[in-house]
Order: C-alpha cells, then structure tokens, then sequence
C-alpha cells in the first residue's frame, strides 16, 4: 500500500468537516493543532473512523486528540498500514 499523504489526509478531512464547515487548510498544515484548524473531536473522530474503515486498519485512541497535528496523525496511519500488511 502507498504512503497515505498529505493530500489525502487534507480531502478526508474536508469530507468529515462537510462543506458548510469554515476550516482552512491551505498551506503548511503538518504541525498545526487540529483544534486551531476548526476540527472538533466528532470531526476529528468522524476522521479517523473514515481513514479506518477505508484503509482497513485501526488506529490508537491518541489518534483522535484535537491537541495533535496532521503530521502525527499521519504518521499513526502510515504505522498502521505498515502493521497489518
């Protein structure tokens, strides 16, 4: 399985923050809290649950924290898809 990216990531996000959501996520987003990106802990959880479900992996309950970052997340999906292959 290929690397699970930024890009990818960002278009998951917009899908489970829905488009009426004011949210940006323009630019270098990798170290940024998702918290100071507009995502709650239901859009972060509808987030990872998507990325779980799509990528048939599981991914630790630190994934959902709005205190973390797309950087760390990503790096547990990668982990993840690593794992179960």
């Amino acid at each position: 399985m290929a690397a699970f990216g930024v890009k990818e990531l960002v278009d998951v996000l917009r899908e489970s923050a829905g488009e009426d959501e004011d949210v940006s996520l323009e630019g270098d987003i990798l170290d940024v809290d998702f918290e100071s990106l507009g995502y709650d802990s239901l859009a972060l959880f509808n987030t990872v649950r998507w990325i779980e479900r799509d990528l048939g992996i599981t991914l630790s309950d630190e994934a959902i924290d709005v205190e973390g970052t797309p950087r760390a997340l990503l790096d547990e999906i990668n982990k993840a898809s690593t794992q179960s292959v």
